[in-house]
């Protein structure tokens, strides 16, 4: 059986992969995304695939249920503090969408 397309968290998938890709481009002047860090894009996606709120999901910094381990929480949070504000740059629509749907 298919699975339902999920806009929202498919949207969120998108600009999480964006921001990493901005944080090892011009954070860390890398060319290319690293292993480790696409290994996180994937950990991301998977966390979003499997969100109990579905469609209906806040901003993960305001969710009451914290699904990423730890390690990776601080690792994400540290990107999303760089690329944040940068979205508005690189992505402004995706940007002002997050700013909206918070």
């Amino acid at each position: 059986m298919d699975t339902p397309i999920k806009p929202r968290i498919e949207r969120e998938k998108k600009v999480v992969r964006k921001m990493i890709e901005l944080y090892c481009r011009h954070n860390l002047h890398l060319d290319h995304i690293p292993q480790e860090y696409i290994d996180l894009a994937e950990y991301a996606c998977r966390r979003l695939d499997y969100c109990k709120f579905g469609e209906k999901k806040t901003a993960c910094k305001k969710c009451p249920i914290h699904c990423y381990a730890p390690h990776h929480r601080e690792r994400i949070r540290a990107i999303m503090r760089w690329a944040g504000p940068r979205m508005l740059i690189y992505d402004p629509i995706a940007a002002i969408r997050h700013l909206l749907n918070r």
